[in-house]
């Protein structure tokens, strides 16, 4: 099982045949579309107009819906039964893009049936979304161009790979400068133990190639991505009492990330940023991560990563940067990152899945 191929037919099984709606998974992870954060009155009203079929088939464990998508070329990665695409369909318009990725053709062909309802829900001349079947470890041989996307999507998929530095590579290689990588992921409170990589159901369920957290942070750097930012957090339960017995002390939790390709040329230097407010759905404050926030014509100092990303992605436009002459100092200490540590801020938010979407108890 540990093996590549095996693992990935195995996965593809389990999500194209075994699986025939959400309620047949076995933790709680798929209700962890219940955000830990307000959602944004555009992404409800988006995803209010997916069809119900397609919304019977969601396998995600998140809401990876970061702001100001309009015209936009999105990837999605593991895209399912297409409810993500939908939603963002809407929320790009008709000038931008949405593409799905997944290598299961029984999802592929399910998301196929619902482009033209979608499409004239929203009120489109063209549609503006296109399922391909392929493998997110080699967007390249799916046709997914270098440099050619502003924002990679992933809804708890990454999980189900066993290369995940192949796949961090791929998505590198596909963004634009400046553009983002926003998922959703299963994260794991330790590094999951070989046996444990044995078991199919372990691996459906994501509990089997779940990253210990940490691990994502020196991938994400050793790709090339800035440091991870971490949006938000839920603790995952697992109801079925066998799996949770595999488990043992490992806890679970759905954390969103955004990781960001930045110009290698950039200088980092710590800036003073104020916010416009330009942003429909944030007039007051938009908050960025879950550490980062900023408040409507108040300037606050950031680091010169930070500074980076303001700088360099679409959100440019929306803050006056001001740079500051301050050396930046590099700390890579354990310390530093206890503020991406989705289990921390999960317990702070007191955020867990209550709600059965995925489990059989």
């Amino acid at each position: 099982m540990a093996a590549n191929d095996d693992v990935r037919d195995s996965v593809k099984k389990y999500y194209g045949k075994r699986l025939a709606s959400s309620c047949d998974l076995q933790t709680g992870a798929a209700s962890c579309g219940i955000s830990s954060r307000p959602v944004p009155r555009s992404v409800t009203d988006a995803l209010s107009q997916v069809h119900p079929e397609v919304l019977k088939r969601f396998f995600g464990c998140g809401l990876p819906f970061p702001a100001k998508l309009e015209a936009c070329r999105v990837l999605d990665l593991g895209s399912g039964s297409g409810r993500d695409c939908f939603a963002f369909s809407k929320l790009v318009g008709p000038s931008g893009h949405v593409t799905g990725i997944d290598m299961t053709e029984e999802l592929i062909s399910a998301a196929q049936q619902y482009v033209e309802y979608h499409q004239e829900t929203f009120g489109y001349k063209e549609p503006n979304v296109t399922f391909v079947q392929g493998y997110m470890e080699n967007l390249k041989e799916a046709g997914i161009e270098s440099g050619s996307m502003d924002v990679v999507i992933s809804n708890c998929v990454i999980c189900l790979c066993p290369d995940k530095r192949a796949v961090l590579q791929q998505v590198y290689n596909v963004l634009k400068e400046g553009g983002e990588l926003y998922f959703s992921d299963m994260y794991a409170s330790k590094v999951i133990p070989d046996h444990l990589k044995q078991d199919a159901v372990l691996w459906g369920e994501g509990m089997s190639g779940s990253l210990f957290w940490k691990d994502l942070i020196s991938l994400a750097l050793n790709v090339g991505f800035s440091t991870p930012l971490l949006v938000s957090s839920s603790h995952i339960v697992v109801y079925n009492s066998e799996l949770k017995a595999k488990a043992g002390d490992i806890s679970y939790v759905s954390g969103t990330y955004r990781l960001f390709k930045l110009p290698k040329s950039l200088a980092m230097s710590s800036a003073a940023v104020t916010y416009k407010g330009t942003l429909a759905d944030f007039p007051d404050q938009l908050d960025f991560d879950s550490y980062h926030s900023f408040k409507k014509d108040v300037a606050v100092e950031v680091g010169g990563e930070m500074a980076a990303i303001l700088k360099s992605s679409r959100f440019s436009v929306d803050f006056e940067i001001q740079m500051l002459d301050k050396q930046e100092v590099s700390s890579e200490s354990s310390a530093e990152y206890c503020h991406l540590n989705p289990f921390f801020l999960a317990d702070k938010l007191g955020s867990s899945v209550k709600q059965c979407f995925k489990t059989s108890k």
